[in-house]
């Protein structure tokens, strides 16, 4: 699990993460400092150094950003060769109690390549969500669903869980056009990269119902992000569009017809 870190010396749970097992998997954490001007390379450091066979740290010099921090991270994962490969927020919005839950559904289903967490408030579950947040992020997943054309209902929750296949390893071999919205620029990635294999957009790709879910104090996400963030989308639906109208064009020009990414 790749945990992207930006001046979280204070934030960061340090206990859940050194603690934390799972039954009949090998978890691992990979922390990736995005530059932190704070503690936060030390307090990585100590607790790297009290179970350094399932706590890594990653330090990036400069900060880049998410987005491509947890690229790096994940790039960096993959050369283990793992099972599964993901990122998870390291204020642990996401309990890490619902990881299991993010296994399951793997197992459940062979054909599924990333569990994304949803946050959905529902009887018997506990989301906890600033309501000015929730409502603006439910413009922004419009949005978003829009630009994909796909009906996802939650892109932005920091948990995410890949099966290594070779379509998810390429993925993250380019960089991304958004510092904030990669989490949509992946799930356009992948409906392109299906699309390309003549399957649905959506295939592999299973939202979770998150069972419990709270906003953290401190989030770095600002206004501006957000005003950014709607821009990006625009840009990530373009981009796609046109490469997956590509990717139509030289196929059918080969006597195969897919359908379109869009």
């Amino acid at each position: 699990m790749i945990v992207p870190c930006y001046n979280e010396a204070r934030r960061l749970p340090k206990k859940k993460f050194l603690d934390f097992r799972m039954d009949n998997f090998d978890l691992r954490f990979l922390f990736v400092n995005d530059g932190s001007s704070d503690e936060t390379q030390s307090v990585l450091e100590t607790m790297c150094a009290q179970a350094p066979e399932r706590l890594m740290s990653l330090r990036l010099m400069r900060n880049v950003g998410k987005a491509e921090a947890v690229r790096q991270g994940m790039l960096h994962g993959l050369r283990d060769n793992p099972d599964f490969v993901g990122f998870w927020d390291a204020d642990l919005a996401t309990s890490l109690e619902e990881l299991p839950r993010f296994c399951g559904a793997f197992e459940m289903n062979p054909a599924i390549e990333l569990v994304m967490g949803s946050r959905i408030r529902l009887l018997g579950r506990t989301i906890e969500r600033n309501a000015a947040r929730h409502y603006i992020g439910r413009i922004f997943a419009t949005a978003a669903s829009i630009a994909l054309r796909m009906p996802v209902y939650d892109t932005q929750c920091g948990a995410k869980l890949f099966r290594r296949t070779p379509e998810i390893v390429t993925l993250f071999a380019q960089k991304f056009i958004s510092k904030w919205t990669f989490d949509v620029e992946i799930l356009a990635r992948l409906a392109a990269s299906n699309c390309a294999r003549g399957v649905p957009a959506e295939s592999g790709i299973f939202e979770l119902p998150l069972a419990m879910w709270r906003d953290v104090h401190g989030s770095k996400v600002k206004l501006i992000d957000g005003i950014r963030a709607h821009i990006d989308i625009v840009r990530i639906g373009w981009t796609y569009r046109r490469s997956g109208t590509s990717a139509q064009a030289r196929t059918a020009a080969s006597g195969l017809q897919i359908p379109s990414a869009n």
